[in-house]
């Protein structure tokens, strides 16, 4: 019998064959969701971030002590839309309110004033006059006095600082 058709040539090279097309079908079964191409995973210092590709819905993926767990993103899109459109309901209906309104008087009137509505009219000459007295010159020479003494002391201040300063450097 020659090596070829021994039957243990025969038999390792059934055992082969069945081995290789058993491992077709294992490849060609579905896998999970991710090895189908629904989600594309992409690593991050903490985990993972999940993309739904069907949804585009985004999700953060970690390990939190229990095991692994993914928790939706919240779509900062969606929530602008929503509040977009619910701004808009509120808008239209506003707008519907005030359109049912009787329409508003114009600024405008033709009727005259009634007649307690009179007008004020300035009080005589001789009742309540309200004077400010003006400071005398006495009072004026006293504050410039007091400013140019102010000014001085500021000034002699400074120029102590920078003698202190420059000697000390």
């Amino acid at each position: 019998m020659s090596p070829i058709t021994s039957p243990h040539f025969l038999t390792s090279l059934t055992v082969m064959a069945f081995s290789v097309v058993g491992l077709g079908a294992a490849v060609a079964e579905p896998g999970p969701d991710t090895e189908n191409g629904r989600y594309t995973l992409s690593q991050t210092a903490d985990g993972f971030i999940r993309l739904d590709t069907r949804t585009g819905a985004v999700s953060t993926c970690g390990n939190n002590g229990n095991g692994w767990a993914c928790y939706e993103v919240p779509d900062e899109r969606k929530a602008m839309d929503e509040a977009i459109g619910r701004l808009q309901a509120e808008n239209e209906k506003l707008k519907a309110e005030l359109a049912s309104r009787e329409p508003a008087p114009s600024a405008k009137t033709e009727e005259a004033l009634p007649k307690s509505d009179k007008q004020v009219t300035p009080k005589a000459e001789g009742e309540r006059k309200i004077e400010i007295p003006l400071p005398s010159d006495a009072d004026v020479d006293r504050v410039m006095s007091f400013l140019e003494r102010a000014w001085r002391r500021l000034v002699d201040m400074a120029n102590q600082m920078q003698r202190d300063a420059s000697g000390k450097i």
